[in-house]
């Protein structure tokens, strides 16, 4: 029986939901910046990574000053 969360341990938004937050992290992202000029593409390719969370992962970047490319 699990007793925590099946999301790893990021800095990433909660709305992006857990099937991204899981592949992100699969990936070696766990931080928010890391992402700063990763192509958008890049991030779009892998599974659980949708429209949703690559336009909630622009957002937080951006309010960093920060952005996908």
């Amino acid at each position: 029986m699990a007793t925590g969360s099946d999301r790893p341990e990021t800095d990433f938004p909660r709305a992006i939901g857990a099937p991204a937050t899981r592949a992100l992290a699969s990936a070696g992202y766990t931080r928010l910046d890391q992402l700063a000029g990763v192509p958008a593409a890049e991030l779009a390719a892998l599974h659980g990574v949708g429209p949703k969370a690559l336009r909630v992962l622009g957002e937080a970047l951006a309010e960093r000053g920060l952005s996908l490319r």
